[in-house]
């Protein structure tokens, strides 16, 4: 096997039936499949003879840091497999984190999810992208929201081709951000300051730089990554053109959140819910990102890097985490998310800022719109816990009209968006009708 072509391929796997479809259509688009080394972290059943029915030749079980590892070979590569009952999962990145103690000493590293599918190439084509970026940087990431595709009968005509860069969404409860997506058009892949958890392509220094941190269960994995990878020295760009699919929702798929609920607690099934798990997570995500009292030094060895500071990430990014808020041009039409020169004074940049708030309401027509009334607008405003009005906006019935065909059971989904120069967050939203008959009806609050 030549080193210097071979990928080790980190997989966490969490009941998906897409997981062997996925490992088929790696393995027959992989220009070297010899060159792969593909570590699984199998969460279901622990019946393993569905590999060995998928056509996967069972080759040796070993055990590496206490795990029972069983390896098979498969269209001339290596696939680790670390197999974990469900109910003894503890979330995406302890996952991951078992996926890596089968790393062994290979060139380059793939994370990735097990729900995919990859254009004719895929290892050749991102060795040779991440080559042609030593130029711009010594330490790239490839990384990206993949565009989207569905299986079954119309598979390949699911398969979306735009391309898309991470963007910063929002601020969530906890403080910490939360990303989107942007498509665009690039004859080479653009600098970003976000990485996505789902597709990481970079050398295989990254496996020992940013190994994931195993009690992040979910939420925060994201900015996580980015920002110590960041301090570290990573820099991100996303790819011009797709070099791999996923499948989003998966609303029928079973996940861990369903399964590792309080009814599962207290059947004796689990250690912890999964909110349990979450709210240690976000904790550690909130010191990470210098949100806690306590040093990020507690986190060791998930910590920051010596090379670049989190400040200089929130100049790159245009956002204040402290604060919570972010530069105009990042919630611009231009949805900016690298700025490539720092501030020439701190002071003006943070007076720059605003705090920007976003959300969807749901409300059911009939409680606002009754049939007898002449219900004409409906007004929505924002207060903040001192009651201050932070938001205000009337809708109108041809407005709202619009917004029933995003709601399943034929309510409304209502989008909410606006900034302040306050960090002061909001915490109700008052809803009241108006008739042009009957003037202003009930009001009525939900919790932001």
């Amino acid at each position: 096997m030549d080193n210097l072509a071979t990928i080790f391929i980190s997989m966490a796997s969490y009941r998906d039936p897409e997981l062997i479809p996925t490992l088929r259509d790696m393995l027959r688009h992989a220009v070297h499949p010899e060159n792969l080394h593909i570590a699984v972290c199998w969460q279901d059943d622990e019946d393993l003879r569905v590999f060995e029915q998928a056509g996967l030749e069972p080759v040796d079980c070993r055990i590496v840091a206490g795990r029972e590892v069983h390896r098979f070979n498969y269209r001339q590569a290596r696939i680790d497999i670390i197999s974990v009952h469900y109910y003894a999962s503890q979330g995406a990145c302890w996952a991951r984190s078992l996926s890596e103690t089968l790393f062994e000493e290979e060139r380059y590293f793939l994370q990735i999810d097990s729900h995919c599918r990859f254009i004719s190439c895929w290892d050749s084509e991102m060795i040779a992208m991440l080559h042609s970026l030593q130029s711009r940087s010594p330490l790239p990431i490839l990384s990206s929201y993949p565009p989207p595709y569905c299986p079954g009968e119309d598979e390949e005509a699911s398969k979306k081709t735009y391309v898309s860069r991470l963007i910063f969404r929002e601020f969530n409860q906890q403080g910490i951000p939360m990303f989107g997506s942007a498509p665009f058009e690039s004859p080479e892949p653009v600098r970003g300051s976000y990485l996505a958890g789902g597709f990481i392509f970079t050398t295989s220094r990254f496996v020992k730089d940013i190994p994931n941190d195993p009690h992040i269960f979910f939420a925060g994995e994201e900015i996580a990554m980015t920002v110590r990878a960041f301090s570290h020295g990573y820099d991100i760009f996303h790819p011009h053109k797709p070099l791999l699919w996923h499948f989003y929702q998966r609303k029928e798929h079973r996940k861990v959140w369903s399964d590792h609920d309080n009814s599962a607690k207290e059947q004796g099934a689990v250690e912890k819910a999964w909110w349990e798990r979450d709210n240690v997570s976000k904790k550690r995500v909130r010191t990470l990102l210098g949100l806690e009292a306590q040093s990020a030094a507690v986190l060791a060895p998930y910590t920051l890097g010596n090379e670049r500071t989190l400040r200089q990430f929130e100049y790159q990014a245009g956002i204040h985490l402290k604060n919570g808020t972010v530069l105009p041009e990042v919630m611009a039409p231009s949805l900016q998310a690298f700025f490539a020169d720092p501030p020439a004074d701190e002071a003006d940049w943070i007076g720059r800022q605003y705090a920007w708030y976003k959300k969807s309401i749901t409300l059911k027509q009939a409680e606002y719109f009754p049939s007898e009334a002449e219900t004409s607008s409906l007004n929505l405003s924002v207060y903040n816990q001192q009651n201050t009005l932070l938001y205000k906006r009337m809708f109108t019935l041809q407005e709202l009209e619009t917004f029933i065909s995003r709601s399943q059971d034929g309510g409304w989904v209502i989008p909410l968006e606006f900034k302040t120069a306050s960090t002061v967050k909001p915490e109700v939203v008052r809803i009241c009708p108006w008739s042009t008959t009957t003037g202003w009806g009930t009001v009525t609050e939900k919790r932001w």
